[in-house]
């Protein structure tokens, strides 16, 4: 998992000394779109760290009232009983999520599909009964699903599905289009040095006064062994992980991840993180799950196929750990050292 690095300070509480020109650290923590969400902010008194937080926290409830598939009443949710062979219109924020799902959809020929969420239902159940979903449910699931049976009207600002019994299910692009969008609201409150953690998710404006940057760990192993810094510095950027290390379950010897591969209906397998960093969360939260689905080297190709991506992929076998870094991860850990 992503992680900042250091992850520990009081909420609400000055660091002494951690910042010049009357600038404090301020932290807070609370839980919204069914994890913790940390906010870090520089500010010269509690009173503004208080409105900075009550900012970025409120715009993050927001979204997950917009982008929540657990919540029913939810608009994403909502959609799919409305939007059924007729076009309904979205607000902004959900159609912003949907139309970058579907772009990245179609560079991935469905590899990333946020279609997926019956199929999705069945593998949360799986982790509860530890048994693999039923062949014919599963079967079921899969022909409603299918990012072609979605569509969009970017004119209009409408959405359109093929049939009854979809389910949407932004959890690979959401929860980093939330952290992005909780920065921009600091910013304009005029807080430009901050930070915001959704669970593995990350996103940081201007860095720590007196820093360059805000040191943000992308992997837990040797770095010496490895190849690669452990840690980064980094300014206006998302930071997204997606592996099956904390969030899977194990059936009769195998491991299955909850990224769910969208040919097969099943859960991926193998065991690979893939870090990416981006300009904003929506890009870099859906970067790592289309690679996660893709595997390695093809994943590594979308990624170099963005021009403001960078991504650090690595791969534990029985035969040893592999690493791979896109062409602009390389470039990017040589200028922070």
């Amino acid at each position: 998992m992503v992680r900042w690095v250091p992850a520990a300070c009081l909420s609400l509480a000055a660091l002494a000394g951690a910042a010049p020109a009357g600038l404090h650290r301020y932290e807070a923590v609370e839980p919204h779109m069914g994890t913790l969400v940390r906010v870090t902010v520089y500010t010269p008194d509690e009173r503004s760290a208080k409105a900075a937080f009550r900012a970025a926290f409120d715009r993050i409830r927001e979204l997950d009232g917009i982008l929540s598939d657990y919540k029913p009443d939810s608009e994403l949710n909502r959609i799919t009983k409305t939007a059924v062979a007729r076009a309904v219109p979205v607000s902004e924020d959900l159609f912003t999520v949907l139309r970058g799902s579907q772009d990245l959809a179609e560079a991935t020929s469905g590899a990333f599909d946020i279609t997926q969420g019956p199929v999705i239902q069945l593998w949360r159940e799986a982790r509860r009964t530890r048994r693999v979903p039923d062949t014919a449910a599963l079967r079921d699931a899969m022909t409603r699903a299918g990012f072609r049976k979605l569509h969009l009207d970017a004119q209009q600002r409408t959405v359109r599905f093929d049939m009854t019994g979809m389910a949407l299910d932004v959890g690979g692009i959401g929860k980093g289009y939330a952290a992005s969008e909780a920065i921009e609201a600091l910013d304009a409150l005029g807080v430009s040095s901050a930070l915001v953690a959704v669970s593995g998710d990350i996103a940081c404006s201007g860095p720590p006064p007196g820093e360059r940057g805000w040191r943000i760990g992308v992997h837990s192993g040797d770095a010496a062994v490895l190849g690669v810094p452990g840690v980064l510095e980094l300014t206006n950027a998302a930071v997204s992980t997606a592996g099956n290390s904390e969030q899977h379950v194990d059936i009769d010897g195998r491991r299955y991840s909850h990224i769910i591969d969208s040919s097969s209906g099943i859960g991926v397998a193998g065991d690979m993180s893939v870090t990416v960093v981006a300009p904003h969360g929506l890009e870099a939260d859906g970067l790592d799950t289309a690679a996660s689905v893709l595997g390695a080297e093809r994943g590594l190709a979308l990624i170099e196929s963005h021009p403001n991506a960078a991504a650090l992929i690595i791969e534990h076998a029985s035969t040893g750990t592999r690493v791979r870094q896109s062409s602009r991860f390389v470039k990017l850990t040589a200028a922070r050292r």
